[in-house]
């Protein structure tokens, strides 16, 4: 086998800051001079070529925009590269990855996201192994091609499929968790691959880059306390495509029939709404309990056990399709990218 090429794009975040010793400030890194502060890249069994931002950005400033972006860099380096590894801002890391599952269609390369929670200059920094591993899971092949052929998230010793991770400390090195599906690998001593868990690509099959990410979405969490009133407002942005609801346990919401009257309005205007579960893990089950049976009888689509982040993105890209609303339905409650069980 031909010795991987791997292309590292920088995005902004944590991980590209460095300390300028001089004055104590973090400054952007320069990724042309990555082997000068990471030498321990020259070990890994890959070539390494990197591609910046021209304006490497906060990743509270993500947006659908920036996927476009990203996604045009891999679509035009596709052929050229064996992975991919991107370095982003871990506060809307998994919105990102997410979407990138879903924008890219017949995927059978990785692309592995990654960053930090200290910059790759501090004494303490978590960036460099974040860094180190990922790139060499992005350059494991074996004799049928890469071992990862879809998007992942690598934080703290574990890779993660994209759309089934979500963070959850901010202060801890571990920083993001999959509690509805296992890790896809696992770094200690040896790199371990759950290989039943991975998703295998068909190798004939061309990819395709889904650009068109509908954003006028409302997402509705359900609190003790929602009074009609207040969700009457929230649901009266004219624009409105689609709407996401985080109910309580696996699935539930109120019973009051102001709440119902409301969702179903707004599903007779071919809005689709969709339910998931604001509980870190676990999954929607509509009709176990009363106080869900009414949602699933004016066709709320389930969410199952896909996360918010994984929720959300799906929403923009199937309404970026222009689906019939039987369709959205049946694609919404379909595994596409392993996002749900």
């Amino acid at each position: 086998m031909k010795q991987p090429n791997i292309l590292l794009i920088y995005t902004g975040g944590t991980i590209g800051m460095i300390k300028d010793f001089n004055t104590g400030a973090l400054k952007n890194f320069n990724f042309d001079e990555l082997l000068k502060h990471i030498p321990e890249l020259r070990l890994l069994d890959c070539t390494i070529e990197t591609f910046s931002f021209s304006h490497p950005i906060d990743s509270s400033n993500m947006n659908p925009n920036y996927w476009i972006a990203l996604a045009d860099v891999l679509e035009s380096n596709y052929n050229r590269f064996d992975g991919f590894v991107i370095l982003h801002g871990s506060d809307t890391m998994a919105y990102s990855a997410s979407a990138l599952s879903f924008m890219l269609e017949g995927l059978a390369k990785p692309v592995i996201f990654t960053g930090s929670q200290l910059p790759i200059g501090d004494l303490r920094t978590d960036a460099k192994e974040n860094l180190i591993t990922s790139i060499q899971i992005a350059a494991a092949q074996n004799e049928k091609g890469p071992m990862i052929q879809e998007v992942g998230l690598y934080f703290e010793y574990k890779l993660y499929r994209a759309n089934r991770a979500t963070k959850i400390n901010a202060e801890h090195f571990e920083a993001f968790a999959s509690l509805n599906y296992p890790p896809l690998v696992e770094s200690g001593v040896h790199l371990v691959f759950n290989e039943p868990k991975l998703i295998r690509s068909d190798r004939k099959s061309n990819l395709m880059v889904h650009k068109n990410m509908v954003t006028q979405i409302v997402l509705l969490k359900m609190f003790p306390g929602l009074e009609e009133e207040m969700l009457n407002h929230m649901l009266s942005f004219k624009g409105m495509k689609g709407l996401i609801m985080e109910t309580f346990g696996s699935g539930n919401v109120t019973n009051e029939p102001w709440l119902v009257n409301a969702l179903q309005g707004i599903i007779a205007k071919g809005i689709p709404v969709v339910n998931i579960t604001q509980c870190p893990g676990g999954s929607v089950s509509m009709g176990l309990y009363e106080t869900s049976v009414d949602l699933k009888r004016i066709g709320v689509i389930s969410g199952k056990d896909m996360t918010t982040e994984a929720a959300l993105t799906k929403m923009m890209y199937l309404l970026g399709r222009g689906l019939s609303s039987e369709e959205f339905k049946e694609n919404f409650e379909t595994s596409l990218r392993g996002e749900l069980s």
